[in-house]
């Protein structure tokens, strides 16, 4: 079958709070973002393996605190108004860079000295992070810390679906729990699997069925022997 000519359109993430899956798995930090009131410190750092949904509650908290999410690698920019509610995404990512290092640390003590609330997001742990600036990492490492595990069939099987809806494709109900049982379990094996699928699909004029993944998650089975 030839290939078709595709085009790469941009994809419509949904980041309302009906858009976020809640299980055993991202069950407690969920209810943990949801009563800021009683964060010690007025803060909360938020840890989750890549594409576990930090960036989504972040977005979801800030909404309803009236607040901002900044990126930690944007601190240089204007600061919030005094007591704002603020969430930090990928601290863990500016390790090493003595700049943003310094204004993360910086932008931590202002808003919460100014009567404001702060959520950070992480990958990992702070003791993971190799933070340069000791008193940078003395705070971060002192910051009570909600976990986002590893996704259970439920969970997995939510995500594919909103990967998918996010790229306005509607699979059978039947394929999201048949992926769910053949693929690797993890938030960036699903957002890969469907990047693919969904290229695939688009390259060779076919639906996203079990056809297809079949092939897709065969292909990959016999890349990694």
């Amino acid at each position: 079958m030839p290939l078709q000519l595709t085009f790469d359109l941009p994809v419509r993430t949904a980041l309302g709070r009906d858009d976020f899956y809640v299980s055993p798995a991202n069950g407690l930090a969920v209810a943990a973002l949801d009563t800021p009131e009683n964060w010690p410190d007025r803060r909360m750092l938020l840890v989750g393996p890549e594409g576990s949904g930090k960036s989504h509650l972040a977005q979801i908290w800030a909404a309803t605190q009236h607040g901002t999410v900044r990126a930690a690698a944007t601190l240089c920019d204007p600061p919030p108004p005094p007591g704002s509610a603020v969430a930090i995404e990928d601290c863990d990512r500016i390790a090493g860079d003595r700049r943003a290092e310094t204004a993360l640390f910086h932008m931590h003590n202002m808003i919460l000295a100014e009567g404001g609330k702060l959520l950070l997001t992480a990958r990992t742990p702070p003791q993971h992070w190799e933070l340069t600036l000791p008193d940078l990492a003395s705070r971060m490492q002192s910051a009570t810390t909600a976990r986002l595990l590893s996704p259970d069939d439920a969970l997995l099987g939510a995500v594919l679906v909103k990967l998918f809806a996010d790229r306005q494709i509607a699979p059978s109900a039947a394929l999201i729990p048949w992926l769910v049982s053949r693929m690797d379990r993890s938030f960036a094996a699903a957002r890969d699997l469907v990047r693919t699928l969904d290229a695939q699909a688009l390259a060779q004029g076919r639906p996203v069925n079990r056809a297809l993944a079949a092939e897709v998650l065969d292909s990959r089975q016999a890349g990694a022997q």
